[in-house]
């Protein structure tokens, strides 16, 4: 049974206030992605792990590479003009293998290696595992100029690494016209239940400047 893990790092620098591309901000001394990767990597869970970039931006991940002498194999592929051709492209390389994978956004560079493993094993009894959160704040719907609280025990908030039986989901998105923003919707468009497990709160997304400070001091605290 092959397993994969595709990292889409397709972000940019705009909310960061930075030109230079999320993925590739300082966390640690090293990239962000190269975090990332690590954890895929030491995970020990993977066959092939392939890292999707935008295609102008190869060249200086390559740099990067170079520089910090980051030597944890994965293939390079480019991607498109949205997360979900991002994807497509990446799964274009793999269309003759059956298995597992795992889809993970680049920028999550704190996902441990026990959730990573813990998602891909429950893949045994279920199409798809997806991890999610509680919501925690308070949550008001806003429409047509006025508000109403929504029941935030009703809501999740969901994580990747999204992992699926990859004839499925190879399937799921051929038949994908529209722009998602993960890959669980996707899948369910095509006609699948979605399985969610529990996620971990400290499984952040890189959005902004402050987020590189929380995930500083979380490394942190996991060496502690």
């Amino acid at each position: 049974m092959n397993k994969i893990a595709l990292i889409v790092a397709g972000g940019s620098g705009l909310r960061m206030g930075t030109t230079v591309p999320k993925q590739f901000l300082l966390l640690k001394g090293k990239p962000v992605l190269m975090n990332t990767i690590e954890r895929f990597n030491s995970a020990k869970a993977f066959d092939l792990i392939i890292v999707v970039l935008p295609k102008n931006e190869i060249q200086q991940w390559e740099k990067l590479i170079a520089e910090h002498t980051f030597i944890v194999p994965h293939k390079i592929v480019a991607g498109g003009n949205s997360r979900s051709e991002s994807v497509k492209n990446g799964l274009k390389e793999i269309r003759e293998i059956e298995g597992h994978i795992a889809i993970h956004d680049g920028v999550r560079p704190l996902v441990s290696t026990n959730l990573i493993k813990r998602c891909m094993q429950e893949l045994k009894d279920h199409t798809n595992v997806i991890p999610a959160v509680p919501v925690v704040d308070t949550i008001r719907k806003f429409e047509n100029g006025s508000s109403e609280v929504v029941d935030r025990n009703l809501l999740r908030a969901i994580q990747t690494p999204q992992c699926f039986h990859l004839d499925l989901l190879n399937s799921a998105y051929e038949g994908e016209n529209n722009e998602s923003t993960d890959d669980a919707t996707v899948f369910e468009r095509a006609g699948n239940t979605i399985h969610l497990v529990e996620g971990e709160k400290s499984n952040i997304k890189i959005t902004v400047a402050a987020d590189l400070i929380i995930a500083e001091a979380l490394m942190d605290a996991e060496i502690a």
